[in-house]
C-alpha cells in the first residue's frame, strides 16, 4: 500500500482530530474555573425553541444596522427601477431616482401603505439615513467640483459670463419678489424676511450642472459652439450659485447680513488657502504620478483627507459642509488621467450606493398630501412659473441679446433651466435651517422635478421648431449618400475591437475606390463619461482606429455618442442611416451559463428590466437559450438590415475563408463569399454539409458565375469529418445565425479550434 499517494488525507484527519480533542479538553477543564465565580445562570423566555428562535430573529430585524441594510437595499432598488424607466421616456436617470424619493415616502408608499412604511422607515431610524446620505452629498459635490474644467472656464469666460450671471441676477430678483407676496403665508415662524428671501431666490437661481452635462454629452453638443457656451455658463453657474449659497447660508444662520460679516471673511480666507496652498500641493503630487497609470493607496488617503478637512472647515465657518466637498474637488489637479483615476475610486459608491439615500431622504420630507387645497396648487403654479420665466425665458434672452440664434439662445435657455438634485440640495438646506416649511418645500421639490423634467421636451420641440438646421450627429444619421454606394457601418466598444472590425470592412470593400462608405461608431454609456475628460474620451477610443484605416488606406468615418441606452440608440443609427451592413463584436455576459443570471435576466449591466418586462409580455423567454448575449439579441431584434458578428481569434485579413452551408437557407453567404473574392482575392472553401449545394441550379450558377470572374477562388467541400488542422489553417469562418446556433446546442467539437468567425444574421 503506498501510503505516500494519501499521507495529505492522514495529516488532515490527524490535525483535526488532534485539535479537537486538545480544545475538548480546554472546555472541561475550563468549567472547573467557575467555582467560586459569581456566574448568573442564563435567561429563560419560557417559550418553546421555536418561538425563542422567532422572538430573536425579530428583535434582530429591527436591529439599527438591520434595518438601516435593509433600507439600502430598497431604495436602490427602487431608485434604479424609476431610473430605468425615465431612461427609456429619454430622461435622466436621476429624475427616476428623484420620483423614487418621492414614491418611498409619505406621499405615495406611506399613505397607501402606512404600516409597511413604518416598518421599513420608522423615524427613530431617519437620522442614521440622513447622515449616511450626507456622506454621499459630500462624494458627490467632490465629483461635481472634480468634474468643472477650470481650464476651459478661464478660456471661454468671456463668451459666457453675461449669460451666466443674467441666468442667476434675474430669477435671483424674482426669487426675492416672490418671496414678498408669499413670506406672510409660507414664511416660518421667527423667520426674517431677509433669510425667507435669499433661500427662495437661490432655489430659483441654481442649475444642475451634472445633468445639463449629462444631457450635452447625450446629445452630442459638447463639439458644438452651443455645446461650449452652455456647459462654460453652467460651470460659471455653479461656481457663483454655491459662493452665493455659502453667503446665504452665512447670513441666515447669523440672522442679519452684519452678524455674518466674520463668517463670509473666514470663508474668504478659507478659499484663499485652497487656491493659493493647497491647490499647489495637490498639483505637485499629480506631477509626480504623471505617467503611472495608478494612484497608490497611500495618495487615495491624502486626497480624501484633504476632502473631508475641507468639508470639516466649511462645516465648522458655518458655510455648511458641501461647499468645502466642491472647493475641494475643483482645486483638483487639471491633469485628465489623474482626475480620472481619482473619479473611478469615488463614483461608484458615490452615485450608486449613497446617493439613492439621499434621494429617498428628501421624499421621506416631501408630503405632497400636505397640498390639499387649490390654492396651494395655484401658489406651487406660480412658483414653476417664476421659475422657468427667470431662468428659461432670462437666459434665452440675454442670449439672444448676445446675438445667438433663436434655436441656441433657446436651447441655452432650456438647459440653464434645468435644476436636478443641486436644487434638492439647496432646499434640504433651507429645510434644515428651519427657512423652508413642510408645505413650501414639498412646492419647491415638485418644481425641482418639473423644471428638470421639462429640459428633454424642450429641447425635443425647439429641434422640432428649427427642423431646418440640423446638428453634425444628425446629419451623419440621416445623410444616405449615394445609394448606389456599399455602406458598412463597424459599432466598436474598446479600440482594440473598432481596429479589427475595420479590418474585417476592409476586406469586404478594399477594391470597390468611390463605391464605398465605413463608418465607424462608437457609442459610450453617458454616466461613464465627464466632461473634464469627454474629447480625451474620444480621441483615445478612436486613435487605433485611425492609424489602422491610415495603414489599411481607408477613407473612414467616425461618429461618436454619449447614451443613456446603447442599445436602442444603437440600433435607431443603424435603421435610420441606409447602411448596407453593420458589423459588431460578440459580446459576453457577465453570468453566462448561469442560472441565476438566466432567472433574473442579469446582463454586464446586472439587472436588464427590459428583459424582464417582454418576458411578462410574453414577448421573449427568461431563458435565454440564444447563442447570442442579451446585447446581441437586442441589436438582431431590432435592426433592419444585415448584421454581421465577429467572434474574434486573432483576426488580421480573410486570405482563406471557411463557410459550412448546413441547408440551401445559409445560401445568402454566397454573397458574402462573392465579395471576398472580388474585393480581398479570398480563397473560399464551402462545406455542402448536407449534400444540397450540388443538386440546387441555383446555387451551382452563382458558383459558375463567382468562378468565371475569379477561377480557382471558390472550392466545395464534400468530407464529412473536418480536422483541427484543417480549421487552424483558415482565417476566417462565415456561418449563418441559423447554423451558429445548431452548432452551439448540438455542442459542435469545431467550437474548440474555429478560427475567427463571422455570424451573419439577414433580417
Amino acid at each position: 500500500m503506498n501510503l505516500g499517494k494519501y499521507k495529505n488525507i492522514i495529516f488532515y484527519f490527524s490535525t483535526i482530530a488532534f485539535f479537537s480533542c486538545l480544545m475538548y479538553w480546554f472546555f472541561v477543564e475550563g468549567k472547573t474555573l467557575e467555582i467560586g465565580e459569581n456566574i448568573a445562570p442564563a435567561k429563560s423566555t419560557g417559550g418553546t425553541m421555536w418561538q425563542n428562535f422567532v422572538d430573536s430573529f425579530l428583535t434582530n430585524l429591527h436591529h439599527p444596522l438591520a434595518l438601516l441594510l435593509a433600507q439600502i437595499v430598497t431604495i436602490i432598488m427602487v431608485a434604479k427601477l424609476f431610473g430605468w424607466i425615465c431612461v427609456k421616456l429619454k430622461q435622466p436617470s436621476v429624475i427616476g431616482e428623484m420620483i423614487a424619493g418621492i414614491v418611498l415616502g409619505p406621499s405615495l408608499f406611506g399613505m397607501y401603505f402606512p404600516e409597511v412604511s413604518a416598518l421599513i422607515f420608522p423615524k427613530e431610524s431617519l437620522p442614521n439615513l440622513q447622515f449616511l446620505s450626507q456622506i454621499g452629498l459630500i462624494l458627490f459635490m467632490y465629483i461635481v467640483g472634480m468634474e468643472l474644467d477650470l481650464g476651459v472656464l478661464r478660456k471661454k469666460a468671456h463668451d459666457a459670463v453675461v449669460i451666466s450671471h443674467a441666468s442667476i441676477i434675474i430669477p435671483f430678483a424674482l426669487g426675492v419678489g416672490l418671496s414678498y407676496f408669499i413670506y406672510k403665508e409660507f414664511a416660518p415662524d421667527g423667520i426674517q424676511f431677509s433669510s425667507f428671501a435669499l433661500f427662495i431666490a437661490i432655489a430659483m437661481s441654481i442649475t444642475a450642472f451634472p445633468v445639463l452635462a449629462r444631457i450635452v454629452q447625450e446629445r452630442n453638443l459638447h463639439k458644438t459652439k452651443i455645446g461650449t457656451v452652455v456647459i462654460t455658463c453652467a460651470a460659471a453657474d455653479d461656481i457663483t450659485a454655491w459662493c452665493i449659497l455659502a453667503a446665504v447660508i452665512a447670513i441666515v444662520k447669523a440672522g442679519s447680513f452684519s452678524g455674518s460679516i466674520f463668517v463670509i471673511l473666514m470663508a474668504v480666507l478659507y478659499v484663499f488657502i485652497m487656491i493659493k496652498a493647497v491647490r499647489p500641493f495637490l498639483a505637485r503630487i499629480a506631477e509626480a504620478q504623471k505617467g503611472k497609470g495608478f494612484i497608490s493607496k497611500a495618495l487615495v488617503a491624502v486626497f480624501f483627507l484633504i476632502l473631508i478637512i475641507s468639508a470639516y472647515a466649511t462645516e465648522v465657518i458655518g458655510i455648511h459642509a458641501l461647499f468645502g466637498a466642491f472647493m475641494a474637488g475643483a482645486i483638483m489637479p487639471e491633469n485628465v488621467k489623474f482626475r480620472s483615476l481619482f473619479v473611478e475610486k469615488v463614483e461608484d459608491v458615490a452615485l450608486v450606493l449613497l446617493l439613492p439615500l439621499f434621494f429617498v431622504f428628501t421624499g421621506l420630507r416631501t408630503q405632497i398630501g400636505l397640498l390639499n387645497d387649490p390654492h396651494l396648487w395655484k401658489i406651487g403654479g406660480f412658483i414653476i412659473l417664476t421659475a422657468v420665466v427667470g431662468k428659461f425665458v432670462g437666459s434665452a434672452l440675454t442670449a439672444k441679446f448676445l446675438n445667438l440664434s433663436w434655436k441656441d439662445s433657446l436651447t441655452i435657455g432650456a438647459l440653464m433651466n434645468t435644476r436636478g438634485l443641486t436644487e434638492l440640495i439647496v432646499l434640504n438646506i433651507g429645510y434644515d435651517l428651519g427657512v423652508l416649511g413642510p408645505e413650501l418645500f414639498a412646492m419647491l421639490v415638485i418644481m425641482a422635478l418639473f423644471t428638470t423634467f421639462m429640459t428633454g421636451p424642450c429641447l425635443d420641440l425647439i429641434n422640432y421648431l428649427f427642423r431646418g438646421k440640423k446638428s453634425s450627429l444628425e446629419e451623419e444619421d440621416e445623410d444616405h449618400g449615394d445609394d448606389a454606394k456599399y455602406r458598412i457601418l463597424l459599432s466598436f466598444e474598446t479600440p482594440g475591437s473598432g481596429s479589427t472590425l475595420l479590418k474585417l470592412a476592409d476586406n469586404f470593400t478594399r477594391k470597390m475606390n468611390g463605391n464605398k462608405s465605413v463608418t465607424a461608431m462608437n457609442i459610450a454609456p453617458v454616466d461613464e463619461l465627464h466632461t473634464f475628460d469627454i474629447n480625451h474620451f474620444e480621441n483615445e477610443q478612436f486613435k487605433q482606429v485611425i492609424e489602422t484605416s491610415n495603414d489599411l488606406n481607408l477613407e473612414v468615418t467616425t461618429l461618436f455618442k454619449a447614451s443613456t441606452d446603447v442599445e436602442n440608440d444603437l440600433t435607431s443609427i443603424t435603421n435610420r442611416g441606409n447602411y448596407d451592413l453593420l458589423l459588431i463584436m460578440l459580446g459576453k455576459s457577465m453570468y453566462e451559463g448561469s442560472l441565476l443570471g438566466r432567472l433574473l435576466g442579469f446582463t454586464t449591466k446586472i439587472i436588464n428590466p427590459e428583459k424582464l418586462l417582454n418576458t411578462v409580455k410574453g414577448k421573449g423567454n427568461i431563458f435565454n437559450n440564444s447563442p447570442f448575449d442579451d446585447f446581441t439579441l437586442q441589436i438582431l431584434d431590432k435592426t433592419n438590415i444585415p448584421v454581421g458578428i465577429l467572434v474574434e481569434r486573432n483576426f488580421t485579413s480573410a486570405d482563406r475563408v471557411f463557410i459550412p452551408m448546413f441547408n440551401l437557407s445559409d445560401f445568402y453567404l454566397l454573397e458574402y463569399a462573392k465579395r471576398l473574392i472580388n474585393n480581398n482575392n479570398s480563397q473560399i472553401i464551402i462545406l455542402d454539409v448536407a449534400g444540397q449545394i450540388r443538386s440546387n441550379i441555383e446555387v451551382k450558377e452563382l458558383i459558375r458565375s463567382i468562378e468565371q470572374v475569379a477561377p480557382n477562388h471558390i472550392t466545395l467541400y464534400n468530407e464529412k469529418k473536418i480536422e483541427k488542422e484543417f480549421l487552424d489553417a483558415q482565417d476566417l469562418m462565415l456561418i449563418s445565425s441559423k447554423s451558429w446556433k445548431n452548432l452551439i446546442d448540438t455542442k459542435s467539437l469545431w467550437l474548440s479550434d474555429i478560427p475567427s468567425t463571422m455570424i451573419i444574421s439577414n433580417p
